[in-house]
């Protein structure tokens, strides 16, 4: 039976289904809709240039610092890269799968600003049985859970 995952309803026993038993995986209409909203209002503020911390600018310390749009595109293909990277073991797979449908699920609530191709393309790679390989620490505890969908898009 395929879960529909729409940011609300996904359960202990539903991510074990999908991560440990395989189970097939679908993004709610509604939720599809939701991160086409949201990322369709992000892709306007930039156009505007209104500015969006650690979006068009820099972060932490250089949260000051207003980025051109060629920096735009460089600096989120580093923040990529720079939470892709991991040490130890590799996770389990069924640890990466949760952390997969996880993401996605945090992707349905239409707040992220992702590309709904991101969220599609990880439901496929769920529902296809390809689970990235992913190193069971990492810098941060954000990057440890969402690494997979980030070492995804890498590579």
């Amino acid at each position: 039976m395929t879960i529909v995952l729409d940011g609300a309803n996904l359960t202990l026993e539903k991510l074990v289904r999908i991560a440990r038993e395989g189970e097939r995986v679908e993004l709610a209409p509604e939720a599809l809709e939701r991160i086409k909203v949201c990322r369709a209002m992000l892709e306007d503020k930039l156009k505007a240039r209104e500015v969006m911390y650690g979006t068009n600018t820099g972060i932490g310390e250089f949260s000051e610092i207003i980025l051109s749009d060629e920096q735009v595109l460089q600096f989120q293909r580093y923040l990529i890269y720079n939470h892709a990277a991991g040490i130890g073991d590799p996770a389990p797979i069924e640890h990466v799968r949760a952390a997969m449908a996880g993401r996605i699920n945090v992707h349905a609530h239409g707040n992220s600003g992702c590309r709904p191709e991101i969220t599609l393309t990880l439901i496929d790679m769920l529902n296809k049985g390809v689970t990235p390989s992913s190193a069971r620490k990492g810098r941060s505890a954000r990057a440890a859970i969402s690494r997979p969908c980030r070492r995804s898009r890498c590579c």
